[in-house]
């Protein structure tokens, strides 16, 4: 994150307000970035769910829920730098989330792009 007012960082944490608000009730608007993760959030909490199997999805907290959703439609998307979007999704964990949101996005994440990698090098 170069810094707050980075354009990109602020896109960010719109996409995460919206997903937030929607795991309470369905919102009428959402950014473009958020209704595209939600299209895909059945395949987003299967891989949050394989990456981290102590902690259900319904017992996760809502904003690293929404911010774990985000990230990992980045990862997949390949758009980003692998790097870029785990720094981006710590820094909104430490906005947006508890004491030990940082810590706990950092591995989640850490493991999803493990297996990430691991798939593209046996497709090669």
């Amino acid at each position: 994150m170069k810094s707050a007012s980075d354009p990109r960082h602020i896109k960010r944490q719109k996409t995460v307000k919206c997903l937030f608000a929607e795991s309470f009730t369905h919102q009428g608007e959402l950014t473009p970035q958020a209704k595209k993760v939600m299209a895909h959030s059945k395949k987003l909490d299967k891989q949050i769910e394989k990456a981290a199997p102590t902690w259900p999805i319904e017992k996760l907290n809502r904003i690293d829920l929404s911010i774990l959703r985000l990230a990992i439609y980045e990862l997949d998307q390949g758009k980003i730098p692998p790097k870029v979007v785990i720094d981006e999704a710590v820094e909104l964990a430490k906005e947006f989330g508890s004491e030990n949101s940082p810590s706990f996005i950092n591995g989640v994440l850490g493991t999803v792009y493990k297996e990430v990698e691991g798939n593209d090098k046996d497709e090669k």
